[in-house]
């Protein structure tokens, strides 16, 4: 999202939105939004955990006065997916916008934000995420940011349906 004089910019009619950074204050409202977009919930301490560990890549989005939308990532070392040696990586661990304000640039946002701040302030040199085969939706956004298919993780969700591992350079 561009800002025009400090203030967002409405791009072709797209809802107004804001991203900032999450707070402990907003952690029932990205909750709620986890609970109701997603079919893979976490407990309360986890995103406590994440907030407490990599609170500057974890954002939220704002819209009509409440929060629609959330990024939670974290920082992991290990081999990278896109650099085959030990690298430090972002894992985008959570991503949720509420029914009504999807397709209006949220995620896309979201993810553009989140992706700075784990390269920015953290030094990831890559960024991997995990999802389901058939979200054509979010396959779509994340290979418009880059990302790549690296493998099928058969099996990955509760229900078993599979997943994409997919990655990105920072």
């Amino acid at each position: 999202m561009r800002e025009v004089f400090g203030l967002p910019e409405i791009i072709d009619n797209k809802a107004e939105f804001t991203i900032r950074n999450a707070t402990h204050e907003d952690l029932p409202q990205i909750i709620k939004i986890n609970t109701e977009a997603l079919p893979e919930n976490y407990p309360e301490f986890f995103f406590v955990y994440h907030l407490e560990n990599w609170g500057k890549a974890f954002f939220v989005a704002e819209a009509d006065g409440r929060v629609i939308g959330y990024i939670m990532n974290r920082i992991e070392t290990g081999l990278g997916f896109i650099r085959k040696f030990i690298v430090k990586k972002g894992h985008v661990v959570s991503i949720a916008v509420l029914e009504g304000y999807r397709r209006k640039g949220i995620g896309e946002s979201l993810m553009k934000k989140g992706m700075d701040s784990m390269r920015d302030d953290y030094g990831a040199k890559e960024v991997y995420l995990e999802v389901r085969v058939s979200n054509e939706p979010a396959i779509r956004l994340y290979e418009k940011l880059g990302f790549k298919k690296v493998k099928v993780i058969e099996g990955y969700y509760s229900d078993g349906e599979n997943a994409y591992l997919m990655a990105a350079p920072l």
